[in-house]
């Protein structure tokens, strides 16, 4: 191998321009091998990246155990019953505290308290929501009444709702009827 063809060797390999390849090769008196060794000591070409492997077990800081974190979530996280058990205690709560009002044109047909219309709807559950159906489409309106901690709002929120959407219907109907 010829001096140029060294020279463009250690420059592809140590990425350095002809002269610092000449001088390195001029020093090295014409060794490839010791001439990229004497560029890695001069701090110009990157030693190669070393990698090792074990099988040795070593707690890592980016890395949490599955058995931790596990733990961790149980302690964190409600259980199932826990949350179906608020969820029927602010059921019974609301029931409890909360009577039921059917108007017609803002007139009061009948008030009967919670506990009764659920009682109802448990017995009686494949015809009450057919019947809240029609009676909304009659005009009718729902509410409840007690103290807005127990969620009344919420529940005359969602009835007004349906009260608007049975009002939306008819008006729907009247303008079909009248075309």
């Amino acid at each position: 191998m010829d001096k140029l063809e060294k020279i463009e060797r250690l420059r592809e390999r140590a990425n350095v321009s002809y002269e610092e390849a000449r001088e390195a090769l001029e020093q090295a008196d014409g060794d490839l091998l010791d001439a990229i060794v004497l560029l890695e000591k001069q701090g110009k070409v990157r030693k190669p990246e070393q990698s090792t492997y074990t099988t040795q077990y070593e707690e890592q800081q980016q890395y949490i155990r599955v058995v931790d974190k596990v733990e961790e979530q149980k302690q964190s996280a409600p259980s199932l019953g826990k949350s179906i058990g608020k969820l029927v205690h602010a059921i019974i709560s609301f029931v409890m505290h909360s009577t039921f009002h059917v108007t017609r044109r803002e007139k009061t047909i009948f008030t009967v308290p919670s506990v009764i219309l659920a009682i109802l709807v448990v017995i009686f559950w494949k015809a009450a929501v057919p019947v809240a159906i029609v009676a909304l489409l009659l005009g009718f309106r729902f509410s409840f009444e007690g103290d807005g901690a127990h969620g009344t709002d919420t529940a005359n929120d969602l009835l007004n709702k349906a009260g608007n959407i049975a009002d939306d219907i008819q008006n729907g109907l009247r303008k079909e009827e009248n075309s």
